[in-house]
């Protein structure tokens, strides 16, 4: 067994290393920074069963550490998707997962069932937790009653692993993770981004055009690890953590704290190469850290009440 692979759910994967939706394209746009097959899976921007414009500009602004965003969800629709993205999708050497977004429940259903009978993918990533849309609140990642009830109905029509995202921006994680298991979820991947504001004092006006956003990089990454060490410890499901992931010591991070994989994000925009770098240092800093398999540090953070 190759000291990189790993089981997450019902997903085999080459590594923990996967893309984080929204930061790596549609389909095959970063083919030419380098071999997408060296990814453990490649999560696509989210796709809505209807076109959507986005967010009015300004979309994106740089915060100390971070970066705030308003894009929107910008996408041409599933009927778009089949046509013109999932050929390439296809084509693509790796674990490929879809991640989708609705306005409604019954949207969510329809644009699963859609793209589950177009076939080529592997799983699906639900955006229950997108800030960006709907006045910077869906309810779907932040009730659990509701969040059962999607993953329910999303389960009824696709035979293929379902990750559920999840929104830090609740005040208990925990609760809409078990929500969503119950609902049939195989994988949680979570944090979405955190909910943040900036004011140029110039202007006085917001540097969004939203005026608020969802805030992403390495601000958010004590954030992520404190959630996906509670999941992980409270939901009997494999987790994926996101959040702030620029070097190999923050990828061992998440894993330590519970997550099976993880995605990298905004550093793709810093560092378009930041995935097979981060492959490439993996393995000689699990040798200098005595570790034989990167499936030996899920969960093996010592609390101190346990040492």
């Amino acid at each position: 067994m190759d000291m990189l692979a790993v089981e997450l759910g019902p997903l085999s994967l080459a590594n923990p290393i996967l893309t984080a939706s929204g930061t790596f394209g549609g389909s095959d746009e970063m083919a030419d920074f380098f071999d997408l097959s060296r990814l453990g899976a490649i999560v696509l921007k989210t796709v809505t069963l209807h076109p959507r414009r986005g967010n009015r500009p300004p979309r994106v602004a740089e915060t100390p550490f971070g970066m705030l965003n308003s894009i929107g969800l910008p996408n041409g629709g599933i009927d778009y998707f089949i046509e013109n993205q999932l050929p390439v999708l296809r084509e693509i050497p790796t674990t490929r997962v879809v991640n989708v977004a609705g306005d409604t429940v019954d949207q969510f259903i329809e644009g699963v069932r859609r793209l589950d009978a177009a076939g080529g993918m592997d799983a699906f990533e639900l955006n229950i937790s997108c800030p960006n849309v709907e006045g910077g609140r869906l309810p779907f990642g932040s009730d659990p009653k509701v969040t059962e009830v999607l993953v329910r109905g999303v389960r009824g029509v696709t035979d293929l692993p379902l990750i559920v995202k999840l929104s830090p921006n609740v005040t208990d994680v925990v609760v809409i993770a078990q929500a969503a298991a119950a609902g049939g979820a195989d994988v949680l991947s979570l944090i979405n981004t955190l909910l943040g504001m900036a004011i140029d004092p110039r202007t006085k006006r917001p540097k969004l055009g939203s005026n608020f956003g969802g805030l992403s990089g390495p601000a958010i990454k004590p954030v992520a690890v404190k959630m996906v060490w509670e999941v992980s410890r409270s939901v009997d499901l494999p987790v994926i953590g996101i959040g702030g992931i620029r070097d190999v010591d923050d990828v061992i991070e998440f894993l330590l704290a519970g997550a099976s994989a993880v995605q990298v994000g905004t550093a793709n925009y810093l560092e378009p190469t930041v995935i097979p770098r981060l492959l490439d240092e993996l393995p000689p800093r699990l040798e200098e850290l005595g570790v034989s398999q990167v499936t030996d540090l899920i969960g093996a953070v010592r609390p101190f009440e346990e040492i």
